[in-house]
C-alpha cells in the first residue's frame, strides 16, 4: 500500500550546534539528511517533505540588524518566505541529484506555502517564541521602545525578541501539494511552519509577523493534503519515558491515548519533544493512520518498524512498511 507520507525534517538537520551555519555546512548536512529520503523516494512512495528553519531565520534577523542603517528592514513573515525558498532549493537540488544518480526520474518541486492563522489567537497578546540574536538589557530596552518588540531574558544568555506562535488553521496550497505528491512529484512544502497569514473580511490574505510551529503545520498539511502517514525526523532515535534520566525507557510503540497521557504528565520537554507529540496527536485524531518519530538516517528502518517510535490511533493496527 503506497501511503501518501509527510516527512517533517528538523531545522537542526541543516545547522548543528557550534557551527556558523555557512552555506557549505548547510549543503553538507542537507546531503546527509536527504540520502535516506531519496532512497525511499526511489521506491515510489508518494512524499511531501517539510522542514524547519530555526537557525536560518535567526541568521536573517541578524543580517537585518547588522545592515539596518543601509537597507530597509524586512518583516518577519517575508524572511520566513525567503528561508522557505533558500532551504527548499538546497533540499530540491540534493534530492534531485540523489535520484538522478540512482537512475530514478522522479521530479522534485518546492512550493512556497502559506498558513492561515487567527488574528485573535492568544499568542498575539502574549508572544512566546524566541527568535533572533541575544541583546544586552540596554539594547533590549531600546528595541522594545523603538520597535515595540517583546523582549525577555533567555536562560541567562541575554535578551531575545519573542514573537507570536499561533495555531495553524488552514493551508491554502494543501490540495495542490497533495495532488502533486500523489502524481509522483516529491513535493517540498511548509518550510519553517509556512508563511503566517490572516484572512480579511473579504477573504484577502495578508502576512503577519509570527512563527508557526513546524511540526503542527506539518500535521495540518498532512490532514488537508489527505496524507495517511506523518514521519517526524529529529535528533533522537525514539520517544522516551523519563528522557535524560538514568532509568529512561525507550517507547517503540504508543497509542494516541498513551501519548496524550504521557504528554499531560509532563514527560516531553517543551520546545523539544512536546510539540512533536502534540502534532502527532492532532494528526491521528484528525484522521491520520499512523505517525512515526526517529532519526533521519534511520528512515528506512523506521518505515519497517525496526527503529523509532510508532504511534497509532487508539485501537488501530497500521502494520509496518509500505
Amino acid at each position: 500500500m503506497r501511503r501518501l507520507t509527510v516527512i517533517a525534517l528538523g531545522g537542526n538537520a541543516l545547522v548543528r550546534v557550534g557551527e556558523r551555519g555557512t552555506l557549505e555546512e548547510q549543503m553538507l548536512h542537507v546531503e546527509q539528511s536527504v540520502a535516506s529520503i531519496a532512497r525511499v523516494a526511489a521506491q515510489g512512495l508518494p512524499l511531501i517533505v517539510t522542514h524547519g528553519n530555526g537557525p536560518m531565520i535567526g541568521q536573517s534577523l541578524l543580517r537585518g540588524e547588522v545592515a539596518r542603517d543601509q537597507v530597509p528592514p524586512m518583516p518577519l513573515y517575508v524572511m520566513g518566505a525567503e528561508s522557505q525558498g533558500s532551504i527548499g532549493l538546497l533540499l530540491q537540488q540534493a534530492l534531485s541529484n540523489h535520484l538522478r544518480r540512482a537512475g530514478v526520474g522522479r521530479e522534485v518541486v518546492c512550493v512556497i506555502t502559506r498558513v492561515v492563522v487567527d488574528p485573535a489567537d492568544p499568542s498575539f497578546l502574549a508572544p512566546t517564541k524566541p527568535v533572533g540574536m541575544f541583546y544586552s538589557a540596554v539594547d533590549a530596552s531600546r528595541l522594545a521602545g523603538e520597535r515595540g518588540w517583546v523582549m525577555t531574558e533567555d536562560s541567562g544568555r541575554g535578551f531575545r525578541r519573542r514573537v507570536p506562535s499561533p495555531e495553524p488553521l488552514r493551508i491554502p496550497e494543501a490540495r495542490v501539494i497533495g495532488r502533486l505528491a500523489q502524481t509522483g512529484v516529491v513535493t517540498i512544502a511548509a518550510g519553517g511552519g509556512g508563511v503566517p497569514v490572516v484572512e480579511g473580511p473579504d477573504g484577502a490574505l495578508a502576512g503577519v509577523d509570527a512563527v508557526v510551529d513546524k511540526d503542527r503545520a506539518s500535521a495540518l498539511l498532512g490532514l488537508q493534503a489527505e496524507a495517511e502517514r506523518l514521519l517526524v525526523l529529529t535528533s533522537v532515535d525514539s520517544v522516551y519515558e523519563s528522557f535524560g534520566a538514568p532509568g529512561r525507557r525507550r517507547l517503540p510503540r504508543l497509542s494516541t491515548a498513551e501519548a496524550a497521557r504521557l504528554l499531560a504528565a509532563g514527560e516531553f520537554p517543551p520546545g523539544s519533544m512536546e510539540p512533536k507529540i502534540q502534532a502527532v496527536i492532532a494528526f491521528l485524531e484528525g484522521g491520520g493512520m499512523e505517525a512515526r518519530i526517529g532519526l533521519p538516517e534511520q528512515l528506512e528502518s523506521i518505515l519497517k518498524g525496526e527503529a523509532g517510535t510508532l504511534i497509532a490511533p487508539d485501537g488501530g493496527d497500521c502494520g509496518d512498511g509500505g
